[in-house]
């Protein structure tokens, strides 16, 4: 499939590739067509999904470096080399994840923030900037970040990470202005879109939970197949807006 698929000839780089929702989304890219380059920080799991991502798409080209998205100018490095190797960058999907949450809103600890902020944040902060202009040289750019309903209606036990959440969209709803502003007159050519779910759910949590509803929650899969589908649509119905997987709190 690959090389005629949807995203022929694009080429699309994981943020926070090694987990399972970074594991459905590089073969879905990979069988539509896309050339995908994939980073964790966690190079034996990153492997691993490079690996299965390439027998599931067979003859896609798959490729994965350890990234510390910690780090600017690591960061722009990363994206600097994808442009230098395949002379593009048409995407970035941001999937770095994490939770911590509390009991109550009072037992709410501070260390929680520290810990979320840098994930689920400066992460996003370091892709955008470093990604941000090769994203609007390309004539179908996107940058899609996955958030979660609970930034839009936060609970008291979730409060640090709701907030994190929030403050990523609103990042990333900022670097959609970018995009406007640079699209002129006729609009973007570019987008940055979040993806939003309640939770995500992947074949292995149902296997250790068997009567599990899991009501409300988008499995990796589908998320994988709604991530492909912002390339579908003009960049002007995406950019800047928040796409519901799940039904709005």
């Amino acid at each position: 499939m690959a090389g005629n698929g949807a995203l022929s000839g694009a080429v699309i780089a994981v943020a926070g590739a090694g987990g399972p929702a970074g594991r459905a989304a590089l073969v879905r890219l990979a069988e539509a067509g896309a050339t995908v380059v994939a980073a964790d920080n966690d190079p034996e799991r990153l492997a691993e999904a490079v690996g299965a991502a390439r027998d599931a798409a067979g003859g896609a080209t798959v490729t994965g470096e350890p990234v510390d998205l910690l780090d600017l100018e690591s960061t722009r490095d990363w994206a600097v080399g994808i442009e230098k190797d395949f002379g593009r960058v048409d995407g970035v999907v941001h999937l770095v994840g994490g939770w911590r949450g509390s009991e109550t809103f009072i037992k709410t600890s501070l260390d929680d923030w520290d810990f979320l902020e840098l994930l689920l944040i400066r992460t996003v902060q370091h892709t955008s900037l470093a990604f941000s202009e090769a994203l609007q040289r390309s004539d179908r750019g996107r940058y899609v970040l996955i958030s979660a309903a609970g930034a839009s209606k936060p609970t008291a036990g979730n409060a640090a990470y709701a907030a994190a959440k929030a403050a990523a969209e609103a990042w990333t709803l900022a670097m959609g202005d970018y995009f406007r502003k640079a699209g002129g007159p006729e609009g973007p050519t570019s987008a940055a879109a979040i993806l939003v779910v309640k939770a995500l759910v992947h074949d292995a949590m149902r296997a250790e939970r068997p009567n599990a509803k899991f009501a409300g929650f988008t499995d990796v899969k589908d998320l994988a197949e709604a991530i492909v589908d912002v390339w579908s649509k003009p960049a002007a119905e995406v950019n800047g807006k928040r796409l519901w997987l799940t039904e709005k709190p």
